[in-house]
């Protein structure tokens, strides 16, 4: 390092570096790894790639930056004991191929746990176990097979995002080069006569050679690297056959000028590798266009309570969430940021990050990350940086919770990105046999032709643009699901199943009476305290209702799940919950849901709750009910059953004062019977029975329990609109397959042509993207109009 300039690239260190500490820090343009020393008051720069000992520079040493631990803390996005999660941006990905390889990274190296691809933002986010898998190990794997992450600490700091421009350039030398190679072919093609022209053929077939030197090795070098890597790994990727067809044209045009044979296939060679880069150009602007996730779309109605400075609460959305705010995690709420515990006793289960059922505890100063699941009663942390809502969606979706709700067109897609090269390649070395034995004058073309037209693109993509559309409808309309197999799930069921309690019943209009002895000062402050940790839709009612008081500190705090809550402090001990767990046994049915109260094992009254049922329930369930089985599990008493039937259509299955196990099992004992259940719940106490499920939906009013066994988060407001959403879910599944159909006879009509010899490789290369981005306007008009009677 002189003049404040990096050794490697020659940019301003002043402007160009990231400062990691006082010791080190990292260039911007070449990521040369720089450690900063003193010798004599001088200060010095000892370039950490040319340390003794470092790995040589291959793959692996161009990423020996990743070394330095200050730099993978940033590039991090979870880092907890031998599990850490890392987003990395992936320009290469360009086909569901792509998205085959990357998400099957764990075939790989059993190192990797997961790895799910963004595919609009070209981004795989991978978990992995950093005992036996660095950071560094898993950009060289990716870059081994032909993904090289680009990596940069823009992302991290104040600085302007790199803009990948190279598919520009190589597709201008390409265009530059078809056009001159076809200028120069003119007399060829009309067979002019003539002294000149005879003269300098030589001349112009040499020219055109040249022309198509940098075609062939720049600009087409992203498919060579791409099935070279992938066979070195034994993975036969969608690259294979287009470098195979044009490394075929390519010997055999030099072939023929060589030997003085022909003018070669130059012409065809330069248009077909700027049709296919063109076509590539213009499926990402279609992508982008369309906002495409491939699994994730829009923004939960998950929220979370504020403390603002002079001690009051409310509840924000969570993308409200800035730096320095101080938030309340109650017990069984998932924490959304990455944050510091200032008060509280912290025990963390992050098991919704990596799948690992095990728990950690904190105390205060401790660092907390975005996706654990606080377990013991209520915290406050202090937020260290906002919330990024793929982030949660990506927690959301994390394949450790899909179990068997597996999706079939998915399978499918996999199938063909895995077998069809295969079956390609056969049906070229078929059809060129034939032709070299029949007329070998057509063998070349039909060889490439064949290539080229039966590319999978169009066929593969028919799934994952659907759902991703449909995906991105529903977010609009307030119906959040978790990933696509969602949709097709939803598609199949044949039995809903409904909780009562927060589910068809409206908590924000439900009255509130209290019988019983009057509650002391203390005894309600305890109470509040105690309710302050609960997501419980009847806690969280009552909470409301309270008076304020100061807030209490805890000294233990247990739920038990379809029973109640108990907690100490000092030497006082409160149970809230159901009569026999605060040990009441006097209890006489009502017709409302109650909610008991005791303190030091003293029986002190009950709250009863006025239920107000949602807007819109007759009509909905009256419609389920042409097409479904209904059923309502309430774990309340039976004092309900009557203002149901009431409400209800005939013949709905009602049973009450069933626990969280009972449902769960009545929901197994039906799927065992041949049923496709969806339940409907509320998130907490039906978590057992939303995990088992085929579809398992929760309710959401403002603030809602982040919970892995849901499938699909409701927006209250739209509860009446569910007939509608399984509608659509059940259009998509025919879009697909239109789709699939339409694609399997644009293939089919191709390779008869492809086949028989009568198209040309450079027209293939047209239609092959053509088809593609057709696919994906059919499957986003069409998804878009079977949404319209979406309210």
């Amino acid at each position: 390092m002189s003049n404040n300039t990096c050794f490697h690239c020659g940019l301003d260190a002043t402007s160009n570096t990231i400062i990691f500490d006082d010791k080190s820090f990292c260039c911007n343009g070449c990521k040369t790894v720089y450690e900063i020393f003193s010798v004599n008051d001088l200060t010095c720069y000892y370039d950490l790639q040319q340390a003794p000992g470092a790995t040589p520079k291959d793959i692996e040493g161009k990423y020996n930056f990743l070394d330095n631990t200050k730099i993978v803390e940033q590039l991090l996005e979870f880092n907890n004991d031998n599990t850490q999660i890392v987003t990395l941006y992936i320009p290469h990905i360009h086909c569901s191929s792509c998205i085959w390889v990357l998400e099957n990274l764990n075939k790989l190296n059993p190192s990797v746990n997961s790895s799910i691809v963004n595919f609009g933002k070209k981004n795989v986010r991978v978990t992995y176990n950093s005992e036996s898998l660095t950071l560094k190990n898993l950009v060289a794997l990716l870059s081994s097979i032909g993904y090289e992450p680009f990596i940069s600490l823009d992302d991290y700091s104040v600085g302007k995002k790199h803009i990948d421009r190279s598919l520009i350039y190589k597709l201008g030398i390409a265009g530059f080069a078809f056009g001159n190679v076809m200028f120069l072919s003119f007399p060829e093609y009309f067979q002019v006569d003539g002294f000149w022209i005879e003269k300098y053929k030589h001349l112009f077939r040499w020219l055109m050679f040249l022309f198509t030197l940098p075609v062939v090795f720049y600009s087409a070098q992203d498919y060579f690297i791409s099935a070279f890597k992938g066979l070195r790994s034994k993975i036969l990727n969608i690259d294979v056959p287009i470098a195979l067809g044009v490394l075929v044209l390519f010997i055999r045009s030099s072939a023929e000028i060589i030997f003085d044979a022909g003018s070669g296939f130059f012409d065809s060679l330069t248009g077909l590798i700027f049709f296919l880069l063109l076509g590539k150009f213009f499926q990402q602007k279609t992508y982008t266009f369309l906002s495409f996730e491939r699994d994730y779309k829009s923004y939960f109605p998950i929220g979370i309570t504020k403390i603002a400075a002079e001690g009051t609460e409310e509840s924000i959305q969570v993308y409200d969430i800035e730096k320095g705010d101080r938030l309340l995690i109650r017990n069984e709420e998932l924490i959304p940021v990455d944050c510091i515990l200032i008060k509280g006793t912290a025990r963390i289960d992050y098991s919704f990050v990596t799948g690992e059922a095990k728990t950690v505890s904190k105390q205060s100063g401790d660092k907390l990350f975005a996706g654990g699941k606080q377990l013991d009663g209520s915290i406050e942390v202090d937020v260290l940086k906002s919330v990024e809502q793929s982030y949660l969606t990506q927690l959301w979706s994390n394949d450790v919770f899909k179990k068997d709700k597996e999706l079939s067109f998915t399978n499918i897609t996999n199938g063909i990105s895995k077998r069809f090269t295969i079956v390609i390649l056969l049906i070229a070395l078929i059809a060129t046999t034939f032709w070299l034995l029949t007329d070998s004058s057509k063998a070349l073309n039909v060889f490439t032709s064949v290539l080229i037209i039966a590319c999978p693109c169009a066929i593969a993509l028919s799934a994952p643009f659907t759902f991703g559309n449909i995906l991105r409808i529903l977010g609009k309309k307030k119906f959040y699901l978790k990933n696509a197999s969602v949709i097709e799930q939803l598609a199949k069921i044949n039995t809903i199943i409904f909780d009562k309690t927060g589910t068809i019943t409206a908590n924000k209009e439900t009255s509130i009476n209290y019988e019983g002895a009057q509650l002391s000062l203390d005894e309600e402050t305890l109470l509040k305290s105690t309710l302050r940790g609960s997501n419980h839709p009847l806690s969280r009612s009552l909470y409301d209702i309270l008076n304020k008081h100061d807030i209490l500190t805890l000294d233990t705090y247990e739920e038990f799940l379809g029973k109640g809550i108990e907690a100490k402090y000092k030497d006082h001990n409160i149970k809230i919950g159901s009569a026999p767990f605060v040990g009441y046994t006097n209890d006489t049915a009502t017709l409302n849901t109650t909610v008991h109260v005791s303190t030091n094992n003293k029986y002190k009254g009950k709250f009863t709750f006025y239920n107000a049922y949602r807007k819109g329930i007759s009509q909905l369930f009256n419609t389920l009910k042409k097409e479904y089985d209904l059923v309502i599990l309430s774990g309340d008493n039976a004092g309900e059953k009557e203002n149901l039937t009431k409400l209800l259509p005939t013949k709905t299955k009602l049973l009450f004062n069933q626990k969280p196990e009972d449902k769960l099992e009545y929901i197994k004992y039906h799927q065992n019977e041949g049923a496709h259940v969806l339940m409907v719940g509320d998130g907490l106490n039906d978590a057992g029975a939303l995990a088992q499920s085929n579809v398992g939906i929760a309710i959401s009013e403002n603030v809602n329990v982040f919970s892995p066994a849901c499938d699909a988060i409701l927006d209250a407001s739209k509860f009446n609109q569910l007939f509608n959403y399984i509608k659509i879910s059940k259009s998509a599944i025919k879009i697909i397959q239109w789709s699939f159909l339409l694609s399997f006879i644009y293939n089919s009509i191709g390779l008869y042509f492809a086949i028989t010899g009568q198209l040309e490789p450079v027209v293939a290369a047209i239609l092959m993207p053509l088809s593609s981005i057709s696919i994906v306007a059919f499957t986003t008009i069409a998804t878009n109009i079977v949404s319209r009677k979406l309210k």
